[in-house]
């Protein structure tokens, strides 16, 4: 029997996944639970939602050492279809984005967050799972508020084949900059960085220092580098980035499964030396800038100027393999999980 067979034939269950136990290192499979649960009552100021768009995230390795609370449904971004309703904001039948995500269904509401997704001509509903959604703003939120690329920028951007990292590239290209270079962990991956998305250079990092083979692909230096990785690709932008350069850090994934603090970089007083600005950023405390990032994108997308750049995996069943597929780099673009259809 389905999930939404459950939800119709009078038992009212949902399956969710729980998270069972805290890793060390590189989370498994056997710390999660698919668990069936009866579904809460649509209260007055809720709507139920069926999900049909998973979102898995990197940040979500780190929720898991100590935030996610353990044997309960996990949190994460969602889209999905209002089926009942008692909040007024919300339809039976909108499309609805919100953070009750690892689970079939969802009770929401627009008090805590959840908003019914506008439509746009050409613009898919995955889109507000990535471009549009947390992924897309991180990279529009660390390229204009943090870091302000400017006009004939070298922009270098980490782990560029992720979610975060393909959309940063295609963003850093229509903000103007001269030169796009990226880094990522296969040669599949850097074909697909400047063949599909438009990079000028990319290179694998397995392939030698990440330090050696940035200064390869940017002579001159660059201006801006959006750190999605942090360690040696770190120490390398530092190294070769020039006077008054801009850092954007947005994540540290070479990190999250290691118990041992990263040896780079090493070379943290060149930042003085060169008066280059890092800064870190969460986009959760950048909510404001979600209306501006669509106003931007959205003509883009419609215009097909962005690539969609997705790995979906189809079925509820699959969204524990999704998230360590994704922490293992097996992923292109940004990591999704069908559970319904739309």
């Amino acid at each position: 029997m389905t999930s939404t067979d459950t939800l119709t034939s009078g038992t009212r269950t949902f399956r969710a996944v729980h998270q069972t136990a805290r890793p060390q290192g590189m989370p498994t499979a056997e710390h999660f639970a698919f668990v069936e649960e009866p579904l809460p009552a649509v209260e007055p100021g809720s709507a139920l939602v069926e999900n049909l768009l998973l979102s898995v995230d990197p940040y979500m390795r780190e929720a898991m050492d100590s935030v996610w609370e353990l044997n309960a449904p996990l949190e994460g971004r969602a889209v999905g279809r209002v089926v009942e309703s008692r909040d007024p904001a919300l339809a039976v039948g909108d499309l609805v984005f919100h953070r009750k995500g690892w689970r079939t269904h969802a009770l929401v509401s627009t008090a805590e967050g959840a908003r019914a997704l506008p439509h746009h001509e050409g613009v898919p509903l995955s889109a507000w799972l990535g471009l549009l959604g947390g992924t897309g703003l991180s990279a529009y939120v660390g390229l204009t508020r943090v870091a302000g690329v400017r006009p004939g920028d070298t922009v270098f951007i980490s782990a560029a084949a992720g979610g975060v990292g393909s959309t940063a590239g295609q963003l850093a290209r229509l903000l103007g900059a001269g030169r796009v270079i990226g880094s990522a962990g296969s040669a599949a991956k850097v074909a697909h960085l400047v063949d599909v998305l438009g990079f000028d250079a990319a290179f694998d990092y397995h392939d030698g220092p990440v330090a050696e083979q940035l200064a390869k692909a940017a002579p001159d230096g660059i201006d801006v580098y959006l750190d999605n990785v942090g360690g040696d690709h770190l120490e390398a932008a530092i190294a070769s980035m020039r006077p008054h350069g801009r850092i954007a850090w947005c994540g540290a994934v070479a990190q999250y499964n290691s118990a041992e603090p990263p040896a780079a970089p090493r070379n943290l007083y060149d930042i003085v030396e060169k008066s280059i600005r890092l800064e870190g950023f969460l986009v959760r405390e950048h909510g404001d800038a979600q209306a501006e990032w669509e106003e931007f994108l959205v003509p883009h997308i419609a215009a097909g100027r962005v690539v969609r750049d997705e790995t979906v995996v189809e079925g509820f069943d699959g969204v524990v393999e999704a998230f360590l597929g994704m922490l293992a780099g097996r992923n292109t673009g940004k990591m999704l999980v069908r559970t319904a259809a739309a």
